[in-house]
């Protein structure tokens, strides 16, 4: 049980450096901007769906799980 939190507080400070890193540069401004994403304002209300971003990181995440998990 000791294995699983070690691994769980290394992938929550990586998500913390590469979500700052995002934050921070400009890099990724495209990111959240693509083609597909929903977008609708009218007045004062606002809704945004970023469904193009949420597919785009799900198949780079899962090209990645499956790189690494295979054996």
């Amino acid at each position: 049980m000791q294995g699983l939190g070690r691994l769980l507080m290394v992938i929550g400070v990586l998500l913390l450096i590469i979500g700052s890193l995002l934050y921070f540069t400009k890099s990724f401004s495209w990111l959240g901007r693509l083609p597909g994403d929903i977008s609708f304002r009218k007045g004062n209300f606002s809704f945004y769906f970023p469904l193009m971003t949420s597919v785009l990181i799900s198949l780079v995440l899962t090209l990645l799980m499956y790189f690494f998990n295979k054996k």
